[in-house]
Protein backbone atom coordinates (compact mmCIF):
# COMPACT_ATOMS: atom_id res chain seq x y z
CA UNK A 1 0.00 0.00 0.00
CA UNK A 2 1.47 3.34 -0.67
CA UNK A 3 2.11 5.89 2.02
CA UNK A 4 -0.78 8.34 0.17
CA UNK A 5 -3.14 5.96 1.32
CA UNK A 6 -2.02 5.60 4.57
CA UNK A 7 -1.84 9.00 5.16
CA UNK A 8 -5.96 9.22 3.94
CA UNK A 9 -6.86 6.52 6.74
CA UNK A 10 -4.94 8.15 9.17
CA UNK A 11 -6.78 11.42 8.84
CA UNK A 12 -9.87 9.32 8.76
CA UNK A 13 -9.60 7.78 12.09
CA UNK A 14 -7.03 7.44 15.50
CA UNK A 15 -8.52 3.53 15.23
CA UNK A 16 -5.13 1.41 15.31
CA UNK A 17 -6.72 -1.82 15.23
CA UNK A 18 -9.66 -0.48 12.34
CA UNK A 19 -6.56 0.96 10.13
CA UNK A 20 -4.42 -2.26 10.22
CA UNK A 21 -7.97 -4.45 9.24
CA UNK A 22 -8.19 -1.72 6.23
CA UNK A 23 -4.74 -1.97 5.56
CA UNK A 24 -3.29 -5.25 6.28
CA UNK A 25 0.17 -3.92 7.65
CA UNK A 26 1.52 -3.74 10.98
CA UNK A 27 1.14 -1.98 13.70
CA UNK A 28 4.59 -0.77 14.50
CA UNK A 29 4.95 0.19 10.96
CA UNK A 30 1.13 2.29 10.64
CA UNK A 31 2.53 4.20 14.45
CA UNK A 32 5.94 4.94 12.82
CA UNK A 33 4.10 6.33 9.56
CA UNK A 34 1.68 8.18 11.81
CA UNK A 35 4.25 9.55 13.97
CA UNK A 36 5.92 10.84 10.83
CA UNK A 37 3.43 12.57 8.95
CA UNK A 38 2.29 13.77 12.55
CA UNK A 39 5.84 15.67 12.29
CA UNK A 40 5.92 17.04 9.04
CA UNK A 41 2.34 18.65 9.79
CA UNK A 42 0.32 15.99 7.36
CA UNK A 43 -2.49 14.60 9.10
CA UNK A 44 -4.88 17.70 9.45
CA UNK A 45 -4.43 19.67 5.96
CA UNK A 46 -4.51 18.95 2.42
CA UNK A 47 -1.94 15.72 1.24
CA UNK A 48 0.49 17.19 -1.86
CA UNK A 49 0.67 15.37 -4.84
CA UNK A 50 1.59 11.56 -4.60
CA UNK A 51 5.53 12.62 -6.04
CA UNK A 52 6.24 15.41 -4.18
CA UNK A 53 5.31 13.17 -0.66
CA UNK A 54 7.40 10.35 -2.20
CA UNK A 55 10.34 13.00 -2.24
CA UNK A 56 9.62 13.68 1.23
CA UNK A 57 9.08 10.08 2.84
CA UNK A 58 12.73 9.69 1.15
CA UNK A 59 14.31 12.09 2.34
CA UNK A 60 12.86 12.05 5.93
CA UNK A 61 12.05 8.65 6.86
CA UNK A 62 15.04 6.13 4.75
CA UNK A 63 14.07 2.62 4.73
CA UNK A 64 14.68 0.46 8.23
CA UNK A 65 17.69 -1.28 8.01
CA UNK A 66 17.49 -4.83 7.52
CA UNK A 67 17.52 -7.17 10.26
CA UNK A 68 21.22 -8.54 11.11
CA UNK A 69 20.81 -11.73 11.50
CA UNK A 70 23.67 -14.38 11.61
CA UNK A 71 23.31 -17.47 10.07
CA UNK A 72 22.90 -21.23 11.71
CA UNK A 73 25.19 -22.59 8.83
CA UNK A 74 27.82 -19.76 10.12
CA UNK A 75 29.51 -21.83 12.35
CA UNK A 76 29.81 -24.09 10.21
CA UNK A 77 30.97 -22.05 7.09
CA UNK A 78 34.58 -23.49 6.25
CA UNK A 79 33.01 -27.06 6.19
CA UNK A 80 30.06 -25.51 3.95
CA UNK A 81 32.54 -24.04 1.54
CA UNK A 82 34.44 -26.62 0.89
CA UNK A 83 31.51 -29.97 0.88
CA UNK A 84 30.31 -26.98 -1.85
CA UNK A 85 32.98 -26.82 -4.20
CA UNK A 86 33.77 -30.28 -3.81
CA UNK A 87 30.25 -30.80 -5.74
CA UNK A 88 28.03 -31.96 -2.26
CA UNK A 89 24.48 -31.56 -2.81
CA UNK A 90 22.22 -29.11 -0.30
CA UNK A 91 20.55 -32.11 0.81
CA UNK A 92 23.98 -34.25 1.34
CA UNK A 93 25.29 -30.86 3.14
CA UNK A 94 22.78 -31.27 5.83
CA UNK A 95 23.24 -34.52 6.74
CA UNK A 96 27.07 -33.79 7.20
CA UNK A 97 26.22 -30.85 9.52
CA UNK A 98 24.05 -33.08 11.28
CA UNK A 99 26.66 -35.66 12.32
CA UNK A 100 28.49 -32.46 13.53
CA UNK A 101 25.53 -31.32 15.94
CA UNK A 102 23.56 -29.07 13.20
CA UNK A 103 20.35 -28.28 14.44
CA UNK A 104 19.33 -26.06 11.50
CA UNK A 105 16.89 -26.42 8.46
CA UNK A 106 17.62 -27.10 4.86
CA UNK A 107 15.90 -23.96 4.05
CA UNK A 108 18.91 -22.33 5.94
CA UNK A 109 21.21 -24.48 3.59
CA UNK A 110 20.61 -23.51 0.69
CA UNK A 111 20.01 -19.32 1.91
CA UNK A 112 23.48 -19.50 2.69
CA UNK A 113 24.72 -21.25 -0.35
CA UNK A 114 23.07 -18.49 -2.42
CA UNK A 115 24.93 -16.29 -0.52
CA UNK A 116 28.12 -17.74 -1.21
CA UNK A 117 27.31 -18.29 -4.85
CA UNK A 118 23.96 -16.81 -6.21
CA UNK A 119 24.80 -17.58 -9.54
CA UNK A 120 25.31 -21.56 -9.01
CA UNK A 121 22.68 -22.79 -6.59
CA UNK A 122 20.30 -24.41 -9.06
CA UNK A 123 16.92 -24.59 -8.07
CA UNK A 124 15.25 -28.56 -8.40
CA UNK A 125 14.30 -29.21 -11.92
CA UNK A 126 11.28 -31.33 -12.48
CA UNK A 127 11.43 -34.16 -14.49
CA UNK A 128 8.84 -35.91 -16.89
CA UNK A 129 9.27 -39.66 -17.96
CA UNK A 130 8.23 -41.58 -21.33
CA UNK A 131 5.02 -43.49 -21.57
CA UNK A 132 5.70 -46.73 -19.46
CA UNK A 133 9.23 -46.16 -18.53
CA UNK A 134 9.03 -45.49 -14.81
CA UNK A 135 6.97 -46.25 -11.76
CA UNK A 136 7.92 -45.23 -8.41
CA UNK A 137 6.70 -47.22 -4.99
CA UNK A 138 6.91 -46.10 -1.32
CA UNK A 139 5.08 -47.08 1.79
CA UNK A 140 3.27 -44.55 3.95
CA UNK A 141 2.04 -45.54 7.70
CA UNK A 142 -2.34 -45.41 7.07
CA UNK A 143 -3.03 -45.52 10.54
CA UNK A 144 -4.56 -48.71 12.01
CA UNK A 145 -7.28 -51.22 10.25
CA UNK A 146 -9.16 -54.16 11.95
CA UNK A 147 -7.33 -57.52 11.64
CA UNK A 148 -10.51 -60.11 10.44
CA UNK A 149 -8.40 -63.17 11.62
CA UNK A 150 -7.19 -61.59 14.90
CA UNK A 151 -9.86 -59.55 15.56
CA UNK A 152 -8.19 -56.65 16.90
CA UNK A 153 -6.57 -52.92 15.54
CA UNK A 154 -3.13 -53.13 14.19
CA UNK A 155 -0.90 -50.50 12.86
CA UNK A 156 -1.35 -50.54 8.33
CA UNK A 157 1.12 -49.00 5.54
CA UNK A 158 -0.34 -47.64 2.38
CA UNK A 159 1.96 -49.46 -0.24
CA UNK A 160 1.60 -47.09 -3.40
CA UNK A 161 3.05 -47.63 -6.90
CA UNK A 162 2.42 -44.69 -9.22
CA UNK A 163 3.16 -44.89 -13.20
CA UNK A 164 5.69 -41.27 -13.88
CA UNK A 165 3.90 -40.44 -17.23
CA UNK A 166 0.15 -40.98 -16.03
CA UNK A 167 0.17 -40.61 -12.48
CA UNK A 168 -1.96 -43.38 -12.54
CA UNK A 169 -1.48 -45.25 -9.23
CA UNK A 170 -2.18 -48.74 -7.48
CA UNK A 171 -2.68 -48.88 -3.57
CA UNK A 172 -2.64 -51.47 -1.09
CA UNK A 173 -3.16 -51.93 2.53
CA UNK A 174 -0.78 -54.44 4.46
CA UNK A 175 0.26 -54.84 7.95
CA UNK A 176 3.67 -55.44 7.56
CA UNK A 177 6.82 -54.12 5.29
CA UNK A 178 8.60 -57.77 4.90
CA UNK A 179 10.29 -59.16 2.15
CA UNK A 180 7.30 -61.32 0.86
CA UNK A 181 5.07 -58.60 1.15
CA UNK A 182 7.06 -56.46 -0.92
CA UNK A 183 7.45 -59.07 -3.41
CA UNK A 184 3.31 -60.09 -3.51
CA UNK A 185 2.93 -56.10 -3.43
CA UNK A 186 4.86 -55.64 -6.85
CA UNK A 187 2.74 -58.76 -8.06
CA UNK A 188 -0.78 -57.21 -7.21
CA UNK A 189 0.67 -53.77 -9.16
CA UNK A 190 1.83 -55.41 -12.29
CA UNK A 191 -1.67 -57.29 -12.58
CA UNK A 192 -3.75 -54.35 -12.01
CA UNK A 193 -1.84 -52.30 -14.70
CA UNK A 194 -1.77 -55.47 -17.00
CA UNK A 195 1.27 -54.99 -17.46
CA UNK A 196 5.34 -54.03 -16.34
CA UNK A 197 7.01 -50.92 -16.08
CA UNK A 198 10.49 -50.80 -17.54
CA UNK A 199 12.35 -49.49 -14.30
CA UNK A 200 10.81 -48.80 -10.60
CA UNK A 201 12.49 -46.31 -8.50
CA UNK A 202 12.73 -46.94 -4.83
CA UNK A 203 14.14 -45.20 -2.09
CA UNK A 204 16.31 -47.65 0.50
CA UNK A 205 13.98 -50.00 1.80
CA UNK A 206 15.39 -53.20 3.55
CA UNK A 207 13.10 -55.25 1.70
CA UNK A 208 14.40 -54.29 -1.58
CA UNK A 209 18.10 -52.51 -0.89
CA UNK A 210 20.18 -54.06 1.87
CA UNK A 211 22.52 -51.46 2.09
CA UNK A 212 21.70 -47.85 0.99
CA UNK A 213 24.61 -46.83 -1.75
CA UNK A 214 24.89 -44.56 -4.63
CA UNK A 215 27.37 -46.27 -6.33
CA UNK A 216 26.91 -50.09 -5.80
CA UNK A 217 23.50 -50.58 -3.81
CA UNK A 218 23.54 -53.91 -2.55
CA UNK A 219 20.17 -55.41 -4.44
CA UNK A 220 18.05 -58.18 -2.23
CA UNK A 221 18.75 -61.25 -3.84
CA UNK A 222 14.55 -62.43 -4.05
CA UNK A 223 14.01 -58.49 -5.37
CA UNK A 224 16.84 -59.44 -8.22
CA UNK A 225 15.14 -62.21 -9.07
CA UNK A 226 12.01 -60.88 -9.27
CA UNK A 227 13.21 -58.08 -11.23
CA UNK A 228 14.58 -60.89 -13.59
CA UNK A 229 11.82 -62.54 -13.78
CA UNK A 230 9.12 -59.53 -14.58
CA UNK A 231 11.66 -57.89 -16.80
CA UNK A 232 12.20 -54.71 -14.88
CA UNK A 233 15.41 -52.45 -13.77
CA UNK A 234 15.81 -51.43 -10.13
CA UNK A 235 16.15 -47.73 -9.80
CA UNK A 236 17.05 -47.05 -5.95
CA UNK A 237 17.04 -43.30 -5.06
CA UNK A 238 20.30 -41.33 -3.67
CA UNK A 239 20.84 -41.96 0.36
CA UNK A 240 17.85 -39.61 1.90
CA UNK A 241 16.53 -38.15 -1.22
CA UNK A 242 13.08 -38.63 -1.42
CA UNK A 243 12.60 -35.87 -3.35
CA UNK A 244 13.90 -38.18 -6.59
CA UNK A 245 10.62 -39.85 -6.20
CA UNK A 246 8.60 -36.96 -5.79
CA UNK A 247 5.66 -38.67 -7.87
CA UNK A 248 4.70 -41.42 -5.68
CA UNK A 249 5.44 -39.20 -2.58
CA UNK A 250 3.19 -35.96 -2.76
CA UNK A 251 0.65 -37.64 -5.94
CA UNK A 252 0.56 -40.78 -4.15
CA UNK A 253 1.18 -41.17 -0.61
CA UNK A 254 0.20 -38.04 0.62
CA UNK A 255 -2.78 -37.69 -2.03
CA UNK A 256 -4.12 -40.85 -0.27
CA UNK A 257 -3.89 -39.62 2.92
CA UNK A 258 -5.30 -36.63 2.61
CA UNK A 259 -8.49 -37.87 0.04
CA UNK A 260 -8.97 -41.03 0.38
CA UNK A 261 -7.53 -41.66 4.48
CA UNK A 262 -8.90 -38.23 5.34
CA UNK A 263 -11.66 -38.35 7.95
CA UNK A 264 -12.17 -42.12 7.06
CA UNK A 265 -13.62 -44.87 10.20
CA UNK A 266 -11.41 -47.81 10.68
CA UNK A 267 -13.00 -50.99 9.26
CA UNK A 268 -11.66 -54.41 8.10
CA UNK A 269 -8.32 -54.16 5.84
CA UNK A 270 -9.95 -56.67 3.55
CA UNK A 271 -12.97 -53.59 2.93
CA UNK A 272 -10.44 -50.85 3.00
CA UNK A 273 -8.61 -52.58 0.23
CA UNK A 274 -11.74 -53.09 -2.21
CA UNK A 275 -12.61 -49.61 -1.16
CA UNK A 276 -9.16 -48.29 -2.48
CA UNK A 277 -8.77 -49.96 -5.52
CA UNK A 278 -12.53 -48.78 -6.71
CA UNK A 279 -11.23 -45.38 -5.53
CA UNK A 280 -7.96 -45.62 -7.76
CA UNK A 281 -10.21 -45.96 -10.91
CA UNK A 282 -12.60 -43.48 -9.89
CA UNK A 283 -11.76 -40.47 -7.47
CA UNK A 284 -8.03 -40.27 -7.94
CA UNK A 285 -8.29 -42.05 -11.40
CA UNK A 286 -10.59 -39.32 -13.03
CA UNK A 287 -9.36 -36.58 -11.34
CA UNK A 288 -7.81 -33.62 -13.49
CA UNK A 289 -3.93 -33.71 -12.09
CA UNK A 290 -2.31 -30.63 -11.10
CA UNK A 291 0.46 -31.32 -13.32
CA UNK A 292 -0.36 -32.79 -16.02
CA UNK A 293 -4.13 -31.44 -16.18
CA UNK A 294 -5.70 -34.12 -17.39
CA UNK A 295 -7.11 -37.23 -15.57
CA UNK A 296 -4.63 -40.19 -14.77
CA UNK A 297 -6.63 -42.92 -15.88
CA UNK A 298 -7.37 -41.30 -19.25
CA UNK A 299 -3.79 -40.74 -19.83
CA UNK A 300 -2.79 -43.87 -19.21
CA UNK A 301 -5.33 -45.86 -21.25
CA UNK A 302 -4.74 -43.13 -23.81
CA UNK A 303 -1.03 -43.56 -23.78
CA UNK A 304 1.02 -45.74 -21.22
CA UNK A 305 -1.00 -48.77 -21.13
CA UNK A 306 0.18 -49.96 -24.70
CA UNK A 307 3.74 -49.32 -23.59
CA UNK A 308 3.83 -51.34 -20.78
CA UNK A 309 5.74 -54.88 -20.82
CA UNK A 310 3.40 -57.69 -21.02
CA UNK A 311 3.40 -59.72 -17.91
CA UNK A 312 5.19 -63.04 -18.11
CA UNK A 313 3.19 -66.41 -18.68
CA UNK A 314 3.23 -67.60 -14.69
CA UNK A 315 4.03 -65.17 -11.62
CA UNK A 316 6.96 -65.17 -10.08
CA UNK A 317 7.38 -67.94 -7.30
CA UNK A 318 8.47 -65.91 -4.03
CA UNK A 319 11.82 -67.61 -3.20
CA UNK A 320 13.64 -66.25 0.22
CA UNK A 321 17.44 -66.06 0.04
CA UNK A 322 18.84 -66.60 3.69
CA UNK A 323 22.58 -67.38 4.78
CA UNK A 324 22.66 -70.46 6.91
CA UNK A 325 25.27 -72.31 9.05
CA UNK A 326 25.61 -76.09 8.92
CA UNK A 327 25.11 -77.83 12.09
CA UNK A 328 27.43 -80.68 13.12
CA UNK A 329 24.49 -82.86 12.61
CA UNK A 330 24.71 -82.13 9.05
CA UNK A 331 21.61 -80.22 8.77
CA UNK A 332 20.36 -76.40 8.18
CA UNK A 333 17.77 -75.21 9.53
CA UNK A 334 15.19 -72.67 7.28
CA UNK A 335 11.83 -71.52 8.16
CA UNK A 336 11.66 -73.98 11.26
CA UNK A 337 12.31 -77.12 9.17
CA UNK A 338 15.51 -79.40 8.84
CA UNK A 339 17.80 -79.99 5.49
CA UNK A 340 20.55 -82.17 5.22
CA UNK A 341 23.86 -81.04 3.30
CA UNK A 342 26.98 -83.36 3.03
CA UNK A 343 28.60 -83.72 6.28
CA UNK A 344 32.08 -82.73 5.23
CA UNK A 345 30.28 -79.04 4.63
CA UNK A 346 29.41 -78.77 8.60
CA UNK A 347 30.53 -75.56 10.07
CA UNK A 348 30.13 -73.79 6.88
CA UNK A 349 28.23 -71.04 6.02
CA UNK A 350 25.48 -71.21 3.00
CA UNK A 351 22.84 -69.65 0.98
CA UNK A 352 19.21 -71.02 1.22
CA UNK A 353 16.69 -70.33 -1.67
CA UNK A 354 13.32 -71.04 0.03
CA UNK A 355 10.86 -71.36 -3.05
CA UNK A 356 7.08 -72.35 -2.49
CA UNK A 357 7.88 -76.14 -3.54
CA UNK A 358 11.77 -76.59 -3.56
CA UNK A 359 14.46 -75.29 -1.38
CA UNK A 360 18.18 -75.31 -2.98
CA UNK A 361 21.36 -74.84 -0.88
CA UNK A 362 24.05 -72.75 -2.59
CA UNK A 363 27.88 -71.89 -1.73
CA UNK A 364 28.82 -68.63 -0.75
CA UNK A 365 30.14 -68.54 -4.45
CA UNK A 366 26.55 -69.42 -5.73
CA UNK A 367 27.07 -72.91 -7.07
CA UNK A 368 24.32 -75.77 -6.01
CA UNK A 369 25.18 -77.98 -3.58
CA UNK A 370 21.94 -80.00 -3.47
CA UNK A 371 17.98 -79.63 -3.66
CA UNK A 372 15.10 -81.02 -1.54
CA UNK A 373 11.48 -80.38 -1.54
CA UNK A 374 10.48 -77.93 0.73
CA UNK A 375 8.64 -78.84 3.68
CA UNK A 376 5.37 -78.52 4.90
CA UNK A 377 5.82 -78.60 8.66
CA UNK A 378 7.45 -76.99 11.04
CA UNK A 379 10.07 -79.43 12.76
CA UNK A 380 9.93 -81.87 9.83
CA UNK A 381 13.17 -83.11 7.89
CA UNK A 382 13.94 -83.76 4.62
CA UNK A 383 16.99 -85.70 4.13
CA UNK A 384 19.41 -87.49 1.51
CA UNK A 385 21.45 -90.52 2.60
CA UNK A 386 24.39 -89.81 1.18
CA UNK A 387 24.81 -86.84 3.23
CA UNK A 388 25.66 -88.38 6.53
CA UNK A 389 28.62 -90.22 7.81
CA UNK A 390 28.47 -93.91 5.86
CA UNK A 391 29.16 -94.73 9.48
CA UNK A 392 26.07 -93.70 10.85
CA UNK A 393 23.76 -95.06 7.96
CA UNK A 394 23.01 -98.54 9.30
CA UNK A 395 21.40 -96.95 12.66
CA UNK A 396 18.83 -94.72 10.49
CA UNK A 397 18.25 -96.99 7.86
CA UNK A 398 18.43 -100.67 8.69
CA UNK A 399 14.77 -101.36 10.21
CA UNK A 400 13.94 -104.38 12.00
CA UNK A 401 12.16 -105.78 8.71
CA UNK A 402 15.24 -104.73 7.01
CA UNK A 403 16.80 -106.82 9.73
CA UNK A 404 15.23 -110.03 8.99
CA UNK A 405 14.91 -109.51 5.04
CA UNK A 406 18.97 -109.63 5.08
CA UNK A 407 19.49 -112.74 7.52
CA UNK A 408 16.97 -114.94 5.13
CA UNK A 409 19.85 -113.33 2.30
CA UNK A 410 22.26 -115.18 4.41
CA UNK A 411 21.05 -118.24 5.32
CA UNK A 412 18.99 -120.55 7.92
CA UNK A 413 21.21 -119.59 10.92
CA UNK A 414 21.24 -116.48 10.18
CA UNK A 415 17.75 -116.13 9.96
CA UNK A 416 17.37 -118.03 13.33
CA UNK A 417 20.50 -115.91 15.33
CA UNK A 418 18.99 -112.91 14.48
CA UNK A 419 15.12 -113.86 14.61
CA UNK A 420 16.05 -114.88 18.38
CA UNK A 421 17.53 -111.66 19.13
CA UNK A 422 15.16 -109.54 18.34
CA UNK A 423 12.26 -111.92 20.23
CA UNK A 424 13.60 -110.69 23.43
CA UNK A 425 10.75 -108.55 25.05
CA UNK A 426 12.86 -106.78 27.36
CA UNK A 427 16.03 -105.82 25.94
CA UNK A 428 16.69 -104.22 22.92
CA UNK A 429 19.05 -106.59 20.29
CA UNK A 430 17.99 -104.41 17.43
CA UNK A 431 22.15 -102.40 17.51
CA UNK A 432 23.96 -105.58 18.12
CA UNK A 433 21.86 -107.47 15.30
CA UNK A 434 22.54 -104.45 13.21
CA UNK A 435 26.43 -104.79 14.08
CA UNK A 436 26.20 -108.89 13.09
CA UNK A 437 24.96 -108.51 9.66
CA UNK A 438 27.36 -105.49 9.01
CA UNK A 439 30.03 -108.30 9.04
CA UNK A 440 28.66 -109.79 5.98
CA UNK A 441 30.59 -106.27 4.15
CA UNK A 442 33.63 -108.06 5.09
CA UNK A 443 33.61 -111.61 5.63
CA UNK A 444 30.67 -112.40 2.95
CA UNK A 445 27.47 -114.70 3.30
CA UNK A 446 28.72 -118.17 3.64
CA UNK A 447 31.43 -117.17 6.19
CA UNK A 448 28.47 -115.15 7.93
CA UNK A 449 26.48 -118.04 8.11
CA UNK A 450 29.15 -120.67 9.27
CA UNK A 451 29.63 -118.66 12.38
CA UNK A 452 25.79 -117.95 13.35
CA UNK A 453 25.45 -121.92 13.40
CA UNK A 454 28.13 -122.43 15.65
CA UNK A 455 27.40 -119.57 17.85
CA UNK A 456 23.93 -121.42 17.76
CA UNK A 457 25.58 -125.04 18.78
CA UNK A 458 27.06 -123.40 21.90
CA UNK A 459 24.17 -121.30 22.81
CA UNK A 460 26.20 -117.80 22.28
CA UNK A 461 24.75 -115.19 20.24
CA UNK A 462 26.77 -112.24 21.08
CA UNK A 463 28.19 -110.20 18.54
CA UNK A 464 31.96 -110.65 20.49
CA UNK A 465 31.24 -114.23 19.72
CA UNK A 466 30.06 -114.39 16.24
CA UNK A 467 33.47 -111.74 15.54
CA UNK A 468 35.80 -113.61 17.60
CA UNK A 469 34.90 -117.08 15.52
CA UNK A 470 35.50 -115.50 12.25
CA UNK A 471 38.57 -113.72 13.54
CA UNK A 472 39.83 -116.91 14.14
CA UNK A 473 38.52 -118.95 11.38
CA UNK A 474 36.62 -121.48 13.49
CA UNK A 475 33.83 -121.36 11.89
CA UNK A 476 35.64 -123.88 9.21
CA UNK A 477 35.82 -126.15 12.16
CA UNK A 478 33.51 -129.27 12.10
CA UNK A 479 31.31 -129.48 14.74
CA UNK A 480 32.61 -131.98 17.16
CA UNK A 481 31.30 -135.50 17.42
CA UNK A 482 29.26 -136.37 19.54
CA UNK A 483 30.16 -138.94 22.39
CA UNK A 484 28.36 -142.99 22.02
CA UNK A 485 25.76 -143.61 24.87
CA UNK A 486 26.68 -145.67 27.23
CA UNK A 487 25.93 -149.19 27.71
CA UNK A 488 22.67 -149.85 30.39
CA UNK A 489 24.30 -151.88 33.40
CA UNK A 490 23.13 -155.44 34.12
CA UNK A 491 24.13 -157.43 36.81
CA UNK A 492 25.31 -160.72 36.80
CA UNK A 493 23.27 -162.26 40.07
CA UNK A 494 19.35 -162.08 40.38
CA UNK A 495 17.33 -159.31 42.15
CA UNK A 496 16.41 -162.44 44.34
CA UNK A 497 19.88 -163.20 45.17
CA UNK A 498 20.50 -159.81 46.39
CA UNK A 499 17.65 -158.57 47.97
CA UNK A 500 15.75 -162.00 48.93
CA UNK A 501 17.05 -161.67 52.48
CA UNK A 502 15.05 -158.93 53.00
CA UNK A 503 11.94 -161.22 52.35
CA UNK A 504 12.54 -164.27 54.00
CA UNK A 505 15.18 -165.29 51.58
CA UNK A 506 18.63 -166.72 51.74
CA UNK A 507 21.03 -164.16 51.52
CA UNK A 508 23.78 -163.28 49.32
CA UNK A 509 27.12 -164.00 50.51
Amino acid sequence: MDIRNLLRHLQASSNISAIQRATGLNRRTILRDRDWAASHDLLKQPLPPLEALQQLLAATLPPPAPPQTISSVEPYRALVEQLYADGVEGTAILQRLKERGYTGTQSSIYRFLRQLDPHHVLPPVRVERDPGSEAQVDFGYAGRMLDPQAGMLRKTWAFVMTLAYSRHQFVEFVFDQTLPTWITLHQHAFNFFEGVPHRIVLDNLKAGILKACWDDPQIQTTYRECAEHYGFLIAPCRPRTPEHKGKVEQGGVHYVKRNFLGGRTPTTITQANDDVRAWCLTTAGLRTHGTTKTAPLGRFEAHEQTQLKPLPRTPYDLALWKQVTVHRDCYVVFDNAFYSVPFRLVGQRLWVRGGSQTLRLYSTNYELITTHPRAQHPGERQTHLDHLPPEKLPGLTWTREMCHAMAGEVGNATTQLVQSLLDDHVLDRHPRVVRILKLRETVGDARLEAACARALRFGDLTYITIKRILDQGLEAEAAPASPAPAPARTFVRSATELLGHLFGGVAWS
